[in-house]
């Protein structure tokens, strides 16, 4: 049913992840599909950039994708229906563009639970979910 699914992952909490990566897992194999790994970097702030090494979004960018190979490795599928990509910019516009780009037809994402400030300023999953051309699939912690 899935063939591409989309799972983005924050590094920062791999806690979080891991309900939707076991979904995302489960719906991979029943379908015989291909899991994407997704991480999104954010943007270095112009302001702070003198103070970071020439070379920093490269080794924030290497650390990201050998963080996703271990999970990728870990997952437990075949290492053929594992990839994994590491973007840079907004997390849910950097979603979207990944999800066309691969031509998802999942994503899979894990989500806190609403807060009051979510209520009113939106979450990254609101707005994949809201903007999203494929299915969405928001799983709670």
């Amino acid at each position: 049913m899935f063939k591409h699914i989309l799972v983005p992952v924050d590094l920062a909490d791999t806690e979080l992840a891991k309900p939707s990566l076991e979904t995302a897992v489960s719906l991979a194999r029943a379908s015989g599909g291909n899991l994407r790994l997704l991480n999104v970097l954010p943007m270095t702030p112009v302001m702070l950039a003198e103070y970071v090494p020439p070379d920093f979004d490269a080794q924030q960018r290497q650390s990201a994708e050998e963080a996703l190979s271990i999970i990728a490795r870990e997952c437990g599928l075949d290492a053929a229906h594992v990839s994994w990509n590491v973007r840079q910019g907004g997390i849910y516009h950097e979603v979207l563009e990944e999800a066309k780009a691969i031509s998802a037809d999942l994503v899979v994402m894990s989500s806190h639970r609403p807060a009051m400030r979510t209520y009113f300023l939106g979450s990254n999953a609101g707005h994949v979910v809201r903007y999203a051309t494929c299915s969405v699939l928001v799983v709670r912690r």
